[in-house]
Parts: structure tokens; sequence; C-alpha cells
């Protein structure tokens, strides 16, 4: 939604994340008033920007907003304002339950992964167990990481008089791929294995990877894959589009008599949303073991991808050459 420069960009980045359920019926009436919050914070100094998250599909009718300000201070004096507590004041009966919310510092901007999905989990950490809730959750990132679908976490520790528990924050590819990893039998085990380390913890998803406010950078590489990588990936998906529209929609248009300029960029038109919408994102899906930087990490991988991959040109040219009856 509303961004604006930060007025600090060196100072150390602070993010509160607020939950909110809206009762029934007044997701528009909620909205107008979010969009006055959002202006309301971004006159504060230090606003860096805001964004508000719909409710995951599925889930109760719970809006997730996020705000950043590139310090403590300048979050905690917008927190703290008679402005903010007048506008909360005035959203009084809009929601179902009062608003929670997690403040976080520290975390560095990434950029966005199209379709991932996030979840925002907060502990109440036993008072002396700090260490060992830490180590536990360096386990449970091992774990996470073998995870299909795993893109990489933060985890916030408490700010001192503004945010007792402890967050962490992680990404999956999609909705599925969490949903597999909240539900697994491994993930059951690690929470019985921390039960002695928290009190309570409190998940929220959000449909979104939070569009680059966090880095994930634990457990995950931030880059893309290597430009070598997306060509091949590219071709593996181009080459059998054109051939089917080539075998098929334009042959029907040079039956028609189009003019070859129009047919071609028809053509383009199809191939490009093909790709766009469909294949691409089942390539990427499916090489996600070898294009996710964070995952290839040994060379058997990068071999096994590379063949993978070599192999799929071999079979398409080969399925092409015997539909257009010219294979050798």
């Amino acid at each position: 939604m509303s961004s604006r420069a930060s007025r600090d960009p060196t100072a150390l980045n602070a993010t509160v994340v607020t939950s909110q359920k809206v009762r029934e019926g007044r997701a528009d009436e909620y909205q107008r008033w979010q969009d006055r919050v959002n202006r309301a914070a971004g006159e504060f100094k230090g606003f860096v920007g805001a964004e508000v998250f719909p409710p995951v599909a599925g889930e109760v009718n719970e809006w997730v907003a996020i705000f950043r300000f590139s310090a403590m201070d300048y979050l905690t004096a917008w927190l703290n304002s008679d402005r903010r507590q007048e506008l909360l004041d005035e959203a009084h009966g809009l929601f179902e339950s009062p608003p929670t919310q997690e403040v976080l510092q520290g975390g560095t901007p990434a950029q966005p992964a199209q379709e991932a999905v996030t979840a925002v989990i907060s502990h109440e950490v036993r008072p002396g167990c700090e260490a060992g809730f830490v180590n536990w959750q360096q386990k449970t990132l091992k774990e996470q990481e073998k995870a299909p679908g795993f893109m990489g976490s933060e985890l916030f520790e408490p700010v001192a008089g503004v945010q007792d528990n402890w967050v962490v924050v992680f990404r999956f590819e999609s909705r599925a791929y969490l949903d597999d990893w909240l539900t697994s039998d491994v993930r059951s085990k690690l929470l019985e294995e921390g039960s002695k380390y928290f009190t309570s913890y409190d998940v929220r998803k959000v449909g979104s990877s939070f569009s680059g406010w966090f880095s994930f950078d634990h457990g995950t590489d931030r880059s893309a894959p290597p430009n070598w990588k997306q060509a091949m990936s590219v071709l593996l998906a181009l080459y059998p589009t054109v051939m089917v529209l080539n075998l098929t929609v334009g042959y029907g248009l040079e039956k028609l008599g189009i003019r070859e300029y129009i047919g071609l960029f028809l053509s383009n038109v199809l191939s490009v949303s093909a790709l766009t919408w469909l294949l691409m994102p089942t390539v990427n899906r499916a090489l996600a073991f070898w294009l996710v930087p964070a995952r290839a990490r040994t060379r058997r991988v990068q071999v096994t991808g590379v063949a993978v991959m070599l192999l799929c040109y071999v079979v398409s040219i080969g399925v092409f050459g015997l539909i257009t009856g010219q294979i050798w």
C-alpha cells in the first residue's frame, strides 16, 4: 500500500506486525480505516513503509498490517502517539477481538518472491530458557531446510520495554508447502521438544512473501538462480511451446490467410502467456531442487539438475521429430 523513503536510512530497522480479526461484513470499512492509519503513520519521522495483507484463503477473517520505521525510537513514537490511539478508538467495533502485534528490531529488506506465503510465529519463552530456545530454533531451522518449498527464516529477539515475545518469520514457496510443514510429524516432534522452553506460541499465516520486508537470510541464499540456469529453464519451456503453436495455431492462421507478421505477433502473445502463467511456474516448481540457490549446495545436485535438463531437451527434440516425420 503506501510507501515512502526513510528519513534516516542508516539506522537499524524496526517493524511492527499487527494481526486484526475483522468482523464479518465490515472488510470495506476496515480497509478505509487502515488507509487512514497508513497515511497517519507516514507523517511520522523515520517512516519507511506500510503494507496490508488480506486473510489467507480458508482462514479466519484475519488481516495483517506491517509498518517499518528506520529505528526503534521512531516506531515506538508512532505506537505510543495520541494520533494512533485516536485511530484505534475510532475503529472500536471493527474487530472481533483486540489486535495483536509483534515488534521486530532489525531485518534487511529483500526482493519479493512471487506466490510465496509467510508464517509469523510468536513464542512466550520461559525465563532463563532463552539459550535453550535459540538452540532449539537452530535445530528446527535445519529440519525446515529439508522441507519442500522452504525459502528461509528470520528470528527476532524481544525488544526491551516494547516486545516480550520471541518471533520467528519464515517463508515457503506456496501455501501447500507451508501447511505440509506446519502439520508434519517432524514439526510435531520439534514442538513437543521445544515446549520446555516456551509456555505458548501463536501462528499467523500471510498469503504473501511480505513483499521484501524481510530478508529471510537464515537457511536460504537471497540471490536468484544464475543466469545460465534461468536461460536453460526458459529454453526448456520455450521450445515445446513454440513448436506446438507452429503446428497448431500457426498452421491455422496460415490457412486463414493471416499475414505472416500478424500471425507471428499472435503466436508470440500466446507463447508469452503460456510461459508466464503456466509453463514457467511449473518448470520452476519441478526444478526447485536445482534452481533455488539454497538447495543446490552440492555438486551432486548441480550435476543432477543439468542432466535432467539435457534429458528433457533430447526427449523434446525426439518427440517433435517424430511428430513432424523428420527424425533421422
